[in-house]
C-alpha cells in the first residue's frame, strides 16, 4: 500500500507540474500494456494503443505518452501506470506472486482492462480468479459512469467484431465499492483502434470503439 500511495503522491506532483515529458512533450501519464507467460499473443493489435492515445490527446484536455510501455504483472513497474491494457487471444499463466502483485496494484488504485481479442475468455477468467478469489464478473448496468464519461453509449458497448454471435458485455470486478477491472467481452475494441488498413472496418464502427476507448481511460485515471 505505502507503495502505491508514494507513486501517487510523485505521479500527481510531477503531472501537475507538467514535467513528464517524451519526445520534449508533455504529457500526463502513461499507458502500460501487460505482458504475460503463457504463451498467448499479448503483443497483438500493435497499432491500437498509439491510435487511441492519439485520438484522447487530440480530443480531450487529457495529454499520455504517445507510445504505450510494456509491463509485467511481477513486477514492481506496473505501479506507475493508472490505467493498464490487456489483450490477446489465446492462453494467459500469472504465477502466484504475479497474480499476487497484480491485487495489489489493484486494490492500490491501479486498473485493468482485459479487452477479448476472441480466444482470451477461457484462460483470462481462471487467471483473475488467482487475483480475486473472492470476486466474480458481474456486468455493468448501461446506466454506469463509463458509458457516459465523454461520450453517450446509452447501450453500452459498441460491437466491432463477430465472435460467437453474442452481444458485446462490459464485466467487471468490484473491490470494496470500486471497479479494479473491466473487462470487454465479445466486443473486440482493440481491432477497432487498429489502423483501418487492418482490418478494414468502417468509420462509423472506428469511431465508436475509439470513443469508447476514451471513455474507459478517462474512468480509469479519474476513480
Amino acid at each position: 500500500m505505502k507503495k502505491w500511495i508514494i507513486v501517487i503522491s510523485i505521479y500527481g506532483f510531477l503531472a501537475s507540474l507538467g514535467l513528464h515529458a517524451q519526445n520534449t512533450e508533455r504529457y500526463h501519464f502513461q499507458i502500460g500494456k501487460l505482458k504475460y507467460e503463457g504463451g498467448g499473443d499479448w503483443y497483438s493489435n500493435p497499432t491500437s494503443l498509439p491510435n487511441l492515445i492519439e485520438y484522447i490527446n487530440k480530443n480531450t484536455n487529457v495529454k499520455i505518452a504517445k507510445v504505450e510501455d510494456v509491463v509485467e504483472a511481477g513486477g514492481s513497474q506496473i505501479y506507475q501506470y493508472p490505467y493498464v491494457y490487456l489483450t490477446g487471444h489465446g492462453n494467459v499463466t500469472f504465477s502466484d506472486s504475479e497474480a499476487k502483485n497484480l491485487r495489489t496494484y489493484l486494490i492500490s488504485g491501479g486498473f485493468l482492462h482485459i479487452d477479448d481479442n476472441y480466444g482470451l475468455d477461457k484462460y483470462i477468467r481462471p487467471e483473475m480468479k488467482k487475483v480475486f478469489p473472492e470476486l466474480e464478473f458481474v456486468e455493468l448496468p448501461y446506466t454506469h459512469d463509463i458509458y457516459h464519461t465523454q461520450y453517450e453509449f446509452p447501450k453500452g458497448l459498441p460491437k466491432v467484431h463477430e465472435h460467437n454471435k453474442k452481444p458485446p458485455q462490459g464485466l467487471a470486478l468490484i473491490y470494496e465499492n470500486r471497479m479494479v477491472c473491466f473487462y470487454t467481452f465479445e466486443c473486440d475494441l482493440g481491432d477497432g483502434w487498429e489502423d483501418i488498413n487492418v482490418h478494414n472496418d468502417p468509420e462509423g464502427i472506428r469511431q465508436q470503439a475509439l470513443k469508447m476507448g476514451t471513455n474507459i481511460v478517462l474512468w480509469a485515471i479519474n476513480h
